[in-house]
């Protein structure tokens, strides 16, 4: 039997002061993950299921993730829009493929800034010209009816695992809003991106710290404003129906006992750990039949 050496104790971040609301917490620490032996997002929830698997989900909480210019752009947005966030740096620059200008950016990357050409910050302010002419949206987002980037810590009352969220915008009235840069608003097309990218999911996920914390209830739902990038800057306002979010619960709840198992366990598995019989795609075999 071989012996097991026990794991060093971490040291508690500064920033860690219990389950709760963190208002002012910074996104660096948030990302970074201050909960004593971790915690579990949202993002990280979704990662766990198909179409992803536990260790991919590891391997990026090890490694994290590699920043990438759509990021930048919702990221930017987001700041202009909810006023909070990162510094925008603009580099008026001929080229972006230069030594020079590449050493510039992650410099300004390094110091936590958003590094855009002057046309993609023109795009961004023009966006959140528009977002504050819709009727519903304008209000719903008013610079005193919330906060901005509110950090929610709290045990999973289920398993016993620590959770995490990061709400766009915490309305005084105790309503959560979530703001989404996209290529299309068109309902439809969002109904389709939403089960693509586990916007429900989301909702329920953000929903379930607030209650378990104790500033909601099982009725609160979270509104999306979703604003697509591209002239004249469309807008919809949507939330959830109560079979997305039915859906969006039992998946949370899945990935919640599949993280717990991870953690307890050490064993992250990958797609599958037996033989899969692959078959071909329904269309292919009508082909032949």
């Amino acid at each position: 039997m071989t012996a097991t050496a026990e794991a060093p104790e971490q040291a508690v971040h500064p920033a860690w002061d219990g389950f709760g609301v963190y208002p002012d917490l910074p996104a660096a620490d948030y990302h970074a993950d201050i909960a004593p032996g971790g915690s579990l997002s949202s993002t990280g929830a979704r990662k766990l299921l198909v179409p992803s698997c536990p260790a991919k989900f590891q391997y990026e909480r090890l490694h994290g993730q590699k920043p990438k210019k759509v990021f930048d752009y919702g990221t930017a947005a987001h700041q202009v829009v909810l006023g909070n966030g990162p510094e925008l740096v603009i580099f008026d620059r001929p080229r972006w493929d230069t030594d020079a200008i590449k050493a510039e950016i992650a410099e300004a990357r390094a110091s936590g800034a958003i590094p855009l050409k002057p046309h993609e910050h023109a795009q961004i302010m023009a966006m959140a010209d528009a977002l504050r002419r819709h009727p519903e949206a304008a209000p719903l987002l008013e610079p005193d009816s919330g906060e901005a980037e509110q950090s929610l810590f709290w045990k999973d009352p289920g398993t016993g695992i620590t959770c995490r969220a990061r709400i766009d915008w915490w309305r005084h009235d105790g309503e959560p809003v979530d703001y989404k840069s996209a290529r299309s608003a068109e309902p439809q097309k969002f109904e389709k991106d939403s089960w693509e990218h586990g916007y429900p999911q989301q909702d329920d996920w953000y929903c379930a710290g607030l209650e378990a914390l104790g500033y909601a209830d099982e009725h609160t739902t979270m509104r999306f404003v979703v604003q697509e990038k591209e002239p004249p800057y469309v807008v919809t306002v949507a939330r959830f129906d109560l079979e997305a979010r039915r859906i969006a619960r039992l998946l949370n709840e899945t990935s919640r006992h599949l993280y717990a198992r991870c953690m307890e366990t050490g064993h992250w598995p990958g797609y599958s750990e037996t033989t899969e019989l692959i078959s071909l795609p329904p269309y292919i075999e009508r082909l032949f039949n």
